[in-house]
């Protein structure tokens, strides 16, 4: 889960794995450890897993000797020292960037094993064939979902966790999907018949599965605006009886930041309003975060790569539910919410509050509503 330079499939063959080009260090260089000075202005998060997103299980201040084991890669961050997507591991287990500290050494690179493809047993006289490719999960994210097609959108047939490993068969393209890997539209075919993302999977080369096209189907068909208003009425109504926040004003707002929801966030995470996590903070409503690779330019124009978490939903309502909230809880916002019976001066009311820079935010929004009807989805009517 805004995005990223995006890697689809290309030739007879699926992308190679990135496991097999880690180098393993010897168990004793990786025991020695290395010492390390903490550089940060106040406090570094340890973390449980190499990502922004993981639990944090502790805090390191500035000048704070540490031993790192070894490093691995993670979620890229703008530190102090550098900007790298390197993690050291400590002796305790846990986690903090590379980017905030400097070391006596160089740190190696944390061991890890690279799959082998397994084989069938062999009749007597007969030359055993590979049944399939064992894959590793490799995620940041938490349990990454088996789904029924390749697609976000498939049923859920359930789900595994970093480090367990996969059966997988062939690939086949489908819906784009950031992870902790890499960003690719590639999914992979479990032995099962069942389909994981390859982006949180790390494989030997894979053959497109027979028959198999290398542009995606075409069986995700964007919803029409009738289509995406009625799905979102449910969800924005509640979210009016929950926080006050106008109906009318939400399904607007959602059509406007997500593009009718065809947004990478929407269609992934079901994120329809761009809401960050904070810290690994994902609130009370959402199911998560996802981190993003974006750019973000200065006042001055310049522009630099760099990455975002974002908030993810197991629904459009929560995502709505969450808007609402969000709303109701920032100080900022406050004044909007004596006007929760009049649309146009409640939409008034956030935007002067600095909820967009964009100084037709306002005439935009209203004239989605008025163009669209949304006004009548106000309940107190």
């Amino acid at each position: 889960m805004l995005h990223t330079t995006r890697r689809p499939l290309a030739g007879p063959l699926l992308v190679a794995a990135i496991a097999g080009g880690l180098v393993a260090t010897p168990a004793a260089a990786n025991a020695a450890g290395v010492s390390a000075t903490v550089s940060v202005g106040s406090t570094l998060l340890v973390r449980s897993a190499p990502s922004l997103a993981a639990k944090a299980v502790g805090a390191l201040h500035g000048r704070q000797q540490v031993t790192v084991v070894c490093t691995v890669t993670g979620t890229k961050v703008r530190g102090s020292v550098r900007t790298t997507n390197l993690w050291d591991r400590l002796g305790t287990g846990r986690y903090i960037s590379h980017a905030y500290v400097s070391s006596s050494r160089a740190i190696p690179s944390c061991a890890v094993a690279s799959p082998e493809a397994e084989t069938v047993k062999a009749k007597p006289g007969k030359v055993a064939k590979p049944a399939y490719i064992v894959g590793t999960v490799q995620s940041t994210d938490g349990r990454v979902n088996i789904r029924a097609g390749a697609s976000t959108t498939a049923k859920r047939i359930g789900s595994v966790g970093n480090g367990e490993k996969v059966n997988l068969v062939c690939g086949v393209v489908g819906d784009l999907v950031e992870g902790t890997v890499r960003a690719t539209t590639q999914w992979n075919r479990l032995a099962s018949g069942n389909y994981i993302s390859h982006a949180y999977v790390s494989t030997p080369t894979l053959h497109l599965c027979p028959g198999a096209s290398l542009t995606k189907p075409s069986s995700s068909v964007a919803l029409t605006p009738e289509q995406f208003i009625k799905a979102a009425v449910p969800g924005a109504q509640r979210g009016w009886r929950e926080f006050g926040v106008p109906a009318s004003v939400t399904i607007a707002q959602a059509i406007l930041e997500s593009g009718w929801g065809r947004s990478g966030l929407a269609s992934v995470d079901k994120n329809y309003f761009g809401i960050k996590c904070f810290n690994g903070k994902y609130g009370t409503i959402a199911n998560g975060c996802h981190v993003y690779n974006t750019s973000e330019c200065t006042k001055a124009g310049n522009c630099f790569r760099t990455t975002a978490s974002f908030r993810t939903y197991a629904s459009q309502t929560n995502s709505f539910r969450d808007h609402g909230n969000f709303l109701r809880v920032n100080s900022r916002y406050q004044p909007a919410f004596a006007y929760t019976k009049d649309a146009n001066k409640f939409i008034w009311k956030v935007w002067k509050a600095g909820y967009a820079t964009d100084p037709n935010y306002y005439t935009k929004i209203t004239g989605i509503m008025a163009a669209n009807g949304l006004y009548k989805y106000d309940v107190w009517k």
